[in-house]
């Protein structure tokens, strides 16, 4: 059985080791490790564990963000109908730029 204080790590042959990966089983540096869920693990080991969720939910996430743009086009739809509707629904003196003048624009100089 082989002691800590007596290994390297996998990655810096001139470093001491101070932790043993339990994914991979080999001793790394302070450098090379970090904690996950209250225990010490590797880069690799982590990058392997935190990929399995995405490939798993990778179907879930296409369904939702294509309904997500449907509905998008849904609501973008329905303000330029509103406004095209609110804008046909102004009175014709309003597009002959007669309700302007007598109110605010005087006719005489």
């Amino acid at each position: 059985m082989s002691h800590l204080t007596l290994q390297r790590c996998f990655h810096h042959a001139g470093r001491e080791a101070v932790a043993r990966c339990p994914q991979c089983r080999s001793y790394f540096c302070r450098e090379c490790i970090t904690e996950h869920e209250d225990r010490v693990i590797c880069a690799s080991c982590l990058k392997k564990l935190t990929r399995v969720p995405f490939t798993r939910r990778a179907g879930f996430v296409g369904i939702l963000r294509f309904f997500q743009v449907i509905g998008g086009l849904l609501i973008a739809a329905g303000f330029f109908y509103w406004v095209g509707q609110t804008l046909l629904d102004l009175p014709s003196s309003f597009h002959d730029g007669t309700l302007w003048r007598g109110r605010w624009i005087d006719d005489e100089p």
